[in-house]
């Protein structure tokens, strides 16, 4: 074992005593800092999963709108069902939707919930509502009954077989040319919740004829959802493109009529959650640097009490770059086994998240700030491979490098001043 390696782990290890109460301390620090950069982007990025998982089972891959009502979209859903990507066919289900507000009513509790008409045939292999139906299911649907969210059900007090006043917005339309346009009563045949609360807290969905009568659309739409295979799902703004592509070349088509991918939809809202991750990266970082800057005092301390020590290796032969590797390998060994304990303590943490945020939030009787504000019924994590290369990296590094402003001190000293050093 070469000397500088041997005189790093005495110094970190001093005899007859199993560990120092310096590499205890400098330890903490690191895996404090470690311990947080890992929960916070996991919990980041587990939001961003979350946030793209539900807007991709709710509302599908791409969307193809015009800006105005579509009334032939027989031909262009079928013109989309045969888009193909690299000569591959990609394009698993289309379906039309209308969508809008209305005015619901229940035992004299009014509410503006977003409503969503379907065809209930084509839906189903777009949305997956037998993993979202808390009672009845999806083939109720008819002309006469909607589906409610849970989260609109409880504000209302509404259950699964009551019927609903729901009032269209043509009202005012028909009132000015001195119609009556009586509210529609329509029966509750399913509750759903998908655990979004975006969703669940304000949503309706209807038969595609119904909402059609709702807006006064005839036979038109306001768009195409389309579901992309499994497996294409990263490359949803290449495929939207080809979609694009081939609809410049149709003739007939409704006028403006594009696709977007759900990113191109969200594109502002995810450059957010992204922008808040790298934030809390910098910011959580300084506790790392913090921790550095206490390694790097500790260090500094050592070489003035240990100055004749240090004095007498260089008179036997020790060269500066020896005496630099000493000091800057404690620091190393400090990053390593202060990251190694922050990863375990933040894997330990994150499997119990829920539990915690639970009771924390007890203590002080705001279980419902997570729901209300971050918009999920639990606290979601995601692990990248790539967060934690970053993580183990910058730690390291910073803690090497705080040892090098001691090491360069301890490289510098003269043997023969510092044997008469007192």
């Amino acid at each position: 074992m070469p000397w500088y390696l041997y005189l790093a782990f005495k110094q970190l290890f001093p005899s007859g005593r199993k560990v120092s109460f310096f590499l205890v301390l400098s330890v903490v620090g690191v895996s404090l800092g470690v311990c947080l950069l890992v929960v916070v982007l996991s919990v980041m990025n587990g939001f961003q999963k979350e946030i793209r998982d539900k807007i991709v089972e709710t509302q599908g891959d791409i969307r193809v709108e015009a800006g105005a009502v579509i009334y032939d979209y027989d031909g262009l859903m079928e013109t989309i069902s045969g888009v193909e990507f690299r000569q591959e066919k990609v394009i698993q289900a289309v379906s039309p939707y209308a969508y809008g507000f209305v005015m619901v009513q229940n035992k004299n509790v009014p509410v503006f919930p977003q409503i969503r008409g379907v065809d209930v045939t084509l839906e189903e292999e777009i949305v997956p509502f037998e993993k979202f139906m808390k009672s009845g299911t999806i083939e109720d649907l008819d002309d006469d009954s909607v589906i409610i969210s849970s989260g609109l059900a409880r504000k209302i007090g509404a259950f699964r077989g009551d019927v609903l006043e729901v009032v269209s917005p043509l009202i005012m339309e028909k009132f000015k040319q001195d119609e009556i346009m009586l509210p529609r009563e329509l029966r509750i045949v399913g509750v759903f919740e998908t655990g979004w609360t975006v969703i669940d807290n304000n949503t309706l969905f209807c038969t595609l004829s119904l909402m059609q009568e709702f807006y006064g659309l005839e036979d038109g739409v306001h768009g195409i959802t389309v579901r992309l295979m499994e497996g294409y799902e990263e490359k949803v703004d290449l495929i939207a493109a080809e979609i694009n592509h081939t609809l410049s070349l149709q003739d007939g088509l409704p006028l403006g009529v594009k696709a977007f991918s759900w990113l191109d939809l969200n594109r502002d809202f995810l450059f957010v959650l992204q922008l808040e991750k790298s934030v809390m990266f910098f910011l959580l970082l300084f506790i790392v640097l913090v921790s550095a800057f206490a390694i790097t005092s500790t260090l500094l301390i050592t070489v003035m009490r240990k100055t004749k020590e240090i004095g007498l290796l260089g008179a036997m032969g020790a060269t500066p770059g020896g005496l630099i590797a000493c000091f800057t390998l404690q620091g190393f060994i400090i990053g390593v086994a202060g990251t190694l304990f922050g990863i375990a303590f933040a894997l330990i943490a994150l499997a119990y998240r829920n539990e915690i945020v639970k009771f924390v939030a007890g203590i002080f009787n705001k279980e419902e700030t997570l729901i209300r504000f971050y918009q999920f019924t639990h606290l979601p994590a995601d692990y990248r491979q790539e967060d934690f290369v970053i993580i183990i990296i910058c730690a390291i590094v910073v803690s090497t490098l705080a040892g090098l402003i001691p090491a360069f001190r301890a490289s510098r000293l003269k043997p023969a001043s510092a044997l008469r050093s007192e």
